[in-house]
This record gives structure tokens, sequence and C-alpha cells, in this order.
């Protein structure tokens, strides 16, 4: 039989992130699930145990914290022996106008969306050079990283420099046999956007296939690049967004 891909996953107690790691649980991965929050990591291992996916397990931290990376890692090769693929998924949405934006909250959102990423691929890639095996990798950025979006300044920046970080990073892992892409979702029903309840009927309207993204959707697509049928995709990034940056309407007019 032949044995699983190990993936890790962070940011995946809820929301896109869960529906990514449910993903790749069936299709047959090994998942080490991350969030930032203890709960949520153990209440999302369980229900996804629960339903017959048991290769799973948690660790939780701050997927931007050197240490929990250390233990993200160290986990899979103690557990499992290899690594194959790494969705960086986690990050921040702190919310800003430009003239009033804090230093504090400037540097919160580059850490973590910024040199969470950078460091938790460069972990996993020094692992997957010493297998010569190759591996697979996912960003998670944003529209918005493409698009205007009012008080999103920060936020925007960093995540259109992770989008930047993986079509540089061609250069030195796709001779490793690494692949690095990234997915930029658009309006997404979780629990963080359902909080509002204008949100569904509000990108409803605004995204011209006439709905918000279910995390599922985004999964789909995260999966496809993680997979062996993206074989020759690497550096790019895919906009999962139903259209709407091909228009741009603002919600706020």
């Amino acid at each position: 039989m032949k044995n699983p891909k190990v993936a890790i996953v962070t940011g995946a107690g809820q929301g896109i992130g869960l529906a990514i790691a449910r993903k790749l649980l069936e299709t047959d991965s090994y998942v080490i699930l991350n969030d930032l929050e203890k709960s949520l990591t153990e209440e999302a291992v369980a229900n996804l145990s629960r339903i017959g996916m048991g290769n799973i397990l948690g660790c939780s931290g701050d997927s931007s914290n050197p240490e929990v990376i250390s233990e993200l890692v160290g986990l899979a090769m103690k557990e499992v022996g290899h690594i194959d693929q790494v969705v960086c998924n986690a990050g921040i949405t702190l919310f800003g106008n430009f003239l009033d934006y804090s230093w504090a909250d400037f540097m919160e959102v580059s850490r973590v969306n910024q040199a969470g990423t950078f460091f938790l691929t460069q972990a996993v890639a020094r692992i997957m050079k010493e297998q010569e095996s190759g591996g697979s990798i996912l960003f998670t950025s944003s529209v918005t990283a493409h698009q205007s979006h009012e008080n999103l300044a920060a936020y925007a920046m960093s995540k259109a420099a992770i989008e930047m970080l993986a079509k540089n990073l061609v250069l030195e892992l796709a001779p490793l046999g690494i692949r690095i892409n990234t997915i930029a979702p658009g309006a997404t029903l979780t629990e963080r956007t359902t909080s509002d309840p204008d949100y569904a009927s509000t990108w409803s309207r605004l995204t011209p296939i006439g709905r918000p993204a279910t995390p599922e959707d985004i999964a789909e697509a995260a999966s496809f690049l993680l997979s062996d049928q993206a074989r020759h995709i690497t550096g790019q990034t895919l906009i999962v967004d139903g259209g709407w940056t091909a228009i741009s309407p603002s919600p706020y007019v």
C-alpha cells in the first residue's frame, strides 16, 4: 500500500484551513493540524477523527513563533517520518485607516502573515531537501493583494508579499522538486465573516457568480494545487473569488 502524503496545515481550527485539512484527509494525506487556539485545534481533530478521518494530529500554538514551527516539523518527523505538503494558511486581519494605523498593528500583521509564512516554509523546505523527494507548498493570500479594499492597506501589503515570496522561491525550490503556489480567496463564508448578518447578502450582490465562496470551494482549489495533478504548476497564484476581481465593486458604495 502506498504511504500517505504528510501535510502540515496552519490556521486550521475552523474556516478555510479546516476545510483544506478535511479535503487533504479525504485524499488520503496524513495531516498535522495547527491552530493558535488550543480549543479549536482539539475540537477540529476530534470532529475529523469522529467522521472516520483518523490520520490526523493536532499541534496548537502561534505558527509564526519559531518554537512552534520547530514543534510542528518535529511532530511530523517523529510520528510519520517525512513531510510532503505544507499549507501556510494562518494569518490575521487588523483593519484600520492608513492615516491612523499603528506601528504595533502593522508589525503584528507582518509578523504573522509574512514572517510566519517565510520561516515555516524555510523549515519545511529544509526537510524536503534532505528527503530528496520534492514536495508541494501552498500559501493563502487574498484578493486584497490584487485589488484595493478600504482599511486593509497593511493586510493587503502582507498578502502581496507572500505571493511574491512564492514566485521568488521558484528559483531555489524548483531544482529540489518542490513546487510552491498561492491561493487568493475572495469573499468567503467563514465563522468570522458570517458574524456580520449582512455579509452573505452583500457579497452575493457583489460577486458575479452570485454568491460568496464556501470554505469547501477554496479547499477544492487548494487540494488541486497541492496534488500531483498540478505537477507542472509552480510560482503561481490562483484567485478564487467568483469573478469579483474582474470587476471589483466595493461593498462601501
